[in-house]
């Protein structure tokens, strides 16, 4: 059944969406600093292909090294990154458009004082 999450504020320099959980990735449930995830599109909305999930990072803090066999979408809604993909070292800011391949070892480190957050889009099964 389609949905609609209206945006509901920004907290702490990261978007909140009305009714949406905000987890914590961090080193409960991942090697994450200084994060949180929110999933916007995914299993309660029914999404059989994708699943859409948006990251904020805190300055000074930084995404899980993760390498998955799915690729990503990633989009930079706002803030500044270091992006470490594969051997190579990257910067990305707002509006930036990121593909990260299948099994590619990817990980995001916020740069400057203002917190770094994008939309990710990966395969409903993974």
């Amino acid at each position: 059944m389609s949905k609609i999450h209206r945006f509901k504020k920004l907290e702490q320099g990261e978007l909140r969406w009305q009714d949406i959980p905000v987890s914590a990735y961090g080193p409960d449930n991942s090697r994450a600093k200084e994060a949180t995830r929110q999933i916007l599109v995914g299993n309660d909305e029914g999404a059989p292909h994708f699943h859409m999930r948006y990251f904020a990072v805190q300055p000074g803090g930084y995404t899980s090294l993760d390498q998955h066999a799915h690729d990503h979408g990633v989009y930079v809604l706002h803030g500044r990154a270091r992006l470490r993909l594969e051997e190579e070292e990257h910067e990305v800011s707002t509006g930036d458009v990121i593909y990260i391949s299948g099994n590619d070892v990817h990980q995001f480190f916020t740069l400057g004082d203002e917190p770094f957050g994008f939309i990710c889009v990966v395969p409903a099964k993974r």
